[in-house]
């Protein structure tokens, strides 16, 4: 679980420090933030797999917090309050939240919710069988040359389907164009060819995916492009 990153978000240095310590004993990757301020930024600038989140905060509440981050990324969230009154739960969840544990609590307790919360986010998120390779809501089977977003079969022609396999099954790594030509096309790849930015937009329109916020395809600027685990 060395590669699972946890965000703890609270302004009692004790708690943090309690929940880090449970966490990292479970093999999880732990950053610590005091405020909701600080939380936002972190999250703007690292990816994570779940945040752990008080609700009531110094300078940002919670709720506010929970809606921003959700903005950005879209991982579990446990809210953490002292509070025990049903309508911070109902905001809670209605915010964007997964589940709710009020204070004080059980380390043990947290733990398990956090293990149940990973399991359906990297179940439904990125898994891969035989014959598939799933990466949030987009299926591609490799056997039968079909891909699916959210259920609804998605044509592409062979080459965009072959581009789009290479980058799913390579999650995280970057292709350059000259990389992306030469594995899908076995040929020697031209500087000055456009091929695989028009094959990139092309693939991108079909999934819905746009550029500037892109669910699938990531662009990395001056480098290439990659689909993101």
């Amino acid at each position: 679980m060395e590669n699972v990153k946890i965000l703890v978000v609270d302004d009692e240095k004790d708690i943090r420090e309690l929940i880090e310590i449970y966490l990292k004993s479970e093999g999880y990757h732990v950053i610590n933030a005091k405020n909701g301020s600080i939380a936002i930024e972190i999250a703007k600038s690292q990816k994570f797999h779940l945040i752990i989140l008080d609700i009531m905060l110094p300078d940002i509440d919670g709720i506010k917090v929970c809606t921003k981050i959700r903005e950005i990324l879209d991982v579990p969230i446990i809210m953490l309050s002292a509070k025990r009154e049903d309508n911070d739960k109902i905001l809670g969840i209605i915010t964007g939240a997964d589940d709710y544990l009020t204070k004080p609590f059980n380390p043990m307790e947290l733990v398990v919710r956090v293990k149940a919360q990973l399991r359906r986010y990297l179940k439904n998120n990125i898994s891969t069988k035989s014959n598939e390779i799933v990466v949030k809501d987009l299926i591609i089977n490799s056997e039968t040359h079909r891909v699916y977003v959210s259920e609804k079969e998605i044509k592409l022609t062979s080459k965009e389907f072959d581009i789009l396999k290479l980058l799913a099954e390579n999650g995280d790594i970057v292709f350059s164009s000259r990389n992306i030509y030469e594995s899908v096309w076995n040929e020697e790849f031209f500087e000055s060819d456009s091929t695989i930015m028009t094959h990139i937009k092309n693939i991108r329109d079909k999934l819905g995916d746009n550029i500037k916020n892109s669910k699938y395809i990531k662009t990395v600027w001056g480098v290439g492009y990659k689909i993101e685990k």
